[in-house]
C-alpha cells in the first residue's frame, strides 16, 4: 500500500471548529506521524475557516481526515474536498451527514428493524415542552455533537429540564431515548468485517468525556467475553447499521447489550478516534494489525464519493 502512495502528497486534516478539537489535535498528530513512519509525504493541516485556501495552497492528492464533530463528520470538509477534487477518508457526503444526525440515524434504524431504544425528539424552537412519553430513566442528548458533550442521564423529574436545557445549548433537536440496562460495546469495522469486539467498563457511571479520553478511568476487554449468539447479534447489527447509513472505510458501531443478548445501537462513528486510548486501534490490534497498519487501511478507503 505505501508503495502505491509514493509521490503522493497526503494532508492529515485535524483540529477544527467543534468542541472536539482537542482530542482531534491528538488523532491527527497519531496518524501524520504514522504515515511518516511509512516513508510516505505527509503535510499536517489545522482546519480552520480557511480551510479552502488551505487546501489550495497545500496541493495534496489525498486527505486524511482526522476531525471530530461538527465541520469534520457532518458531511461539510466531505463536501469541500469533492468541490476540491481531492479523494478522502471515511464516509462521503450523505453518508457522513445521516450518521451524526442522531435524529435521523434513529429513524433508520426503525426503518430497518435495527434495535435501538425508544426515544422522542425536543425542538429547541417548541414554545412549549411537549410531556414525556418515556419513564425515567432516560438518556438526553444533543442531535449533532460527539465524545458524550452535552449528554445527561436523568433518573429523577428535578433532572429533566436542566438535561433539556443543558443539550440545547449544543444542538437545535434533542434526542431523548429510554436508558437500556446492560453492557457498552465498540464494534469496529473494516468496511463490511467486524473487528475483534470491545467491552467498555467506565469506573464511574457514565461513559463521558473524561472517561473516554482520561487513561485509567475506563476498562476494556478485548474481545468481549461474548456467548456466539450474542457475537453474532453484535456483528450482525454493526453490518446492518453500515449498510443502513452508507458508510465506508473504517467506522465503529457503539452498542448496549442488554440481558437477552439484544444489542441496542446508540450511534455509529465515521471518524473513530485514534489517540492512545481508542477503540478502533485497540480492536485493530487484537485482529493483528499495528497502528501503522491500521493508518494506511484507512488511507487506502480514500476516494470521493
Amino acid at each position: 500500500m505505501a508503495q502505491s502512495l509514493k509521490g503522493k502528497k497526503i494532508g492529515v486534516l485535524m483540529g477544527g471548529l467543534s468542541p472536539e478539537r482537542e482530542v482531534s489535535l491528538t488523532t491527527g498528530q497519531a496518524v501524520f506521524e504514522a504515515i511518516q513512519r511509512n516513508g510516505l509525504d505527509a503535510v499536517a493541516i489545522d482546519v480552520d475557516r480557511d480551510i479552502a485556501a488551505k487546501l489550495k495552497e497545500s496541493r495534496i492528492d489525498i486527505a486524511f481526515i482526522a476531525l471530530h464533530g461538527t465541520y469534520g463528520e457532518d458531511g461539510t470538509i466531505q463536501g469541500i474536498l469533492e468541490y476540491a477534487n481531492i479523494p478522502y477518508t471515511g464516509s462521503g457526503v450523505l453518508g457522513s451527514s445521516i450518521a451524526y444526525d442522531k435524529v435521523k440515524s434513529k429513524e433508520l434504524f426503525k426503518f430497518n428493524n435495527i434495535p435501538s431504544a425508544d426515544y422522542q425528539v425536543y425542538y429547541r424552537s417548541q414554545k412549549n415542552i411537549p410531556p414525556r412519553t418515556l419513564d425515567l430513566p432516560v438518556v438526553v442528548k444533543p442531535s449533532t455533537q460527539g465524545s458524550s458533550i452535552g449528554i445527561s442521564i436523568v433518573k429523577k423529574e428535578r433532572e429533566w429540564l436542566k438535561a433539556l436545557e443543558m443539550g440545547f445549548k449544543y444542538s437545535e433537536e434533542v434526542l431523548v431515548e429510554k436508558f437500556v440496562e446492560g453492557r457498552l460495546m465498540a464494534i469496529g469495522m473494516n468496511g463490511e468485517q467486524p473487528f475483534p469486539i470491545v467491552h467498555i467498563k467506565p469506573k464511574s457511571e457514565f461513559y463521558d468525556y473524561e472517561s473516554k479520553y482520561t487513561q485509567g478511568k475506563t476498562d476494556y476487554i478485548c474481545p468481549a467475553q461474548l456467548t456466539a449468539e450474542e457475537k453474532f447479534n453484535c456483528e450482525d447489527a454493526a453490518i446492518k447499521v453500515v449498510r443502513a447509513l452508507k458508510s465506508r472505510g473504517l467506522p465503529r458501531v457503539d452498542a448496549i447489550l442488554d440481558d437477552r443478548g439484544t444489542p441496542y445501537v446508540l450511534e455509529i462513528n465515521t471518524i473513530p478516534g485514534m489517540t492512545p486510548i481508542s477503540l478502533l486501534p485497540m480492536a485493530a490490534k487484537q485482529a493483528g494489525m499495528s497502528f501503522d497498519d491500521l493508518v494506511m487501511e484507512i488511507l487506502a478507503t480514500a476516494q470521493l464519493d
